[in-house]
This record gives C-alpha cells, sequence and structure tokens, in this order.
C-alpha cells in the first residue's frame, strides 16, 4: 500500500508541474524539499484524500509541509486499511 501511495504522489506532483527528479522517501514535502508551496501541498492532500477515501483535518494540513514523502505515505496508509476518515 505505501508503494501505492508513492506513486500516486509522485505522479501527482508530475500532473501539478513539479519535478520529482531526485524525490525519494526523505524528501520533504515543502520548502525545504520537493518545495511545494501551501496551495500545492493543499491540491495533493485532497487528490489523496480523492483517491484514497482519507480526510485530513485543517491542523494536519499545516503540517503536510514538514513531512517526508515516507512520512506522509506512512500517515496516509492506515488510514486507508481502517477505512476511518479522520
Amino acid at each position: 500500500m505505501i508503494d501505492e501511495i508513492r506513486q500516486f504522489v509522485l505522479e501527482s506532483l508530475t500532473d501539478m508541474n513539479y519535478s520529482i527528479e531526485g524525490v525519494d522517501d526523505d524528501t520533504t514535502l515543502g520548502p525545504a524539499g520537493a518545495d511545494l508551496e501551501s496551495l500545492a501541498l493543499a491540491e495533493l492532500a485532497v487528490r489523496v484524500e480523492d483517491k484514497f477515501g482519507v480526510r485530513f483535518g485543517e491542523d494536519e494540513a499545516e503540517q503536510l509541509a514538514g513531512m517526508t514523502v515516507g512520512e506522509f505515505c506512512q500517515t496516509v496508509a492506515p488510514r486507508i486499511a481502517s477505512g476511518s476518515a479522520h
């Protein structure tokens, strides 16, 4: 499941015109890594919500910028498995 989430995140970044060259599980989503701005982070969150049927709270959306790709995938996976909408 983690691989599927990671693949979707990378495809989404490409669709959103972000370069995924060198992006891996240790790459931060925000300005220090993949360089997503708040609107792009929100779009990525919505894409993941729509694809996998999970939800992010407003407080979590702010935390996304500090997460790495791997941490983001680890956050999403258990929600999909449990079918829980946070």
